[in-house]
């Protein structure tokens, strides 16, 4: 028992990594998981509209972009990218990995967020569109304002379990060999563990990583529960506009 607490629990390395993984390790996690989490919602958001399109030609790059970086290990896609287009642009970049990370990072995102975005418009009942229509506006304005909101809506939960993988997922950029200042808190974790031969430090790094993501899982559960009971209200907006759609439309 003495042998395991010494090899997880050993304060002395718990209390030595841990200035570092609050002040380098959290802020690097975070400003991975944050850029990517915005960058991917863009495109994420593009290829869902592209993969609503009638057009083949904006409907199948979508789905092939989508079932590319879906279908790949996350790990793969971002060493591919980091040491593939980190020599194409060696002359922006230099040797540095960090935008790469998040360009991958944000590339993976950005295909699972599509999907959620693609499937929470799609839940949208054809009714709310068609009553839109009916008052008047333009088909880019319906969906921009009536449709897309409520999709988007819709799939938070699922957006916010997107940005909890994503924090996970920002432990594989240590695979493109981060500079220390760079370093997340796995990688520095790692990086005393392999030099005293004890695991605590990862444990403690482990620590910081359940401070970030059971809050968030809370947050999901929190925001599925308001809009399960929200839905009682939407529903009475529905049948709101449809009746005033269809005066409109017998006027």
């Amino acid at each position: 028992m003495d042998v395991l607490l010494d090899t997880f629990l050993n304060w002395e390395y718990i209390w030595e990594v841990f200035p570092d993984l609050l002040g380098t390790g959290l802020l690097n996690t975070l400003i991975f998981a944050v850029s990517s989490a915005l960058i991917g919602t863009l495109l994420g958001m593009v290829l869902a509209v592209m993969g609503l399109s009638a057009k083949r030609w904006l409907r199948w790059p979508a789905r092939v972009y989508t079932d590319i970086f879906r279908g790949l290990p996350a790990i793969l896609t971002i060493l591919l990218i980091g040491q593939g287009l980190g020599v194409l642009a060696r002359d922006i970049v230099g040797n540095n990995p960090y935008p790469l990370g998040i360009l991958a990072l944000s590339l993976i995102a950005a295909a699972y967020i599509g999907e959620i975005f693609r499937s929470g418009i799609q839940s949208v009942e054809k009714g709310q569109l068609e009553a839109s229509r009916a008052l008047g506006m333009g088909y880019g304005r319906a969906m921009l304002l009536v449709v897309i909101p409520q999709g988007v809506r819709r799939v938070l939960p699922a957006l916010v379990n997107q940005f909890i993988a994503l924090i996970k997922d920002s432990s594989l950029v240590y695979f493109l060999g981060l500079l220390s200042s760079q370093r997340d808190l796995f990688r520095i974790g790692q990086d005393l563990a392999a030099n005293t031969g004890n695991l605590s430090p990862l444990v403690a790094a482990g620590v910081f990583y359940l401070v970030i993501t059971i809050p968030l899982t809370h947050l999901v559960n929190f925001i599925d529960k308001r809009l399960r009971q929200g839905r009682k209200i939407d529903r009475r907006d529905e049948d709101e506009l449809d009746l005033v759609a269809g005066g409109k439309v017998g006027a």
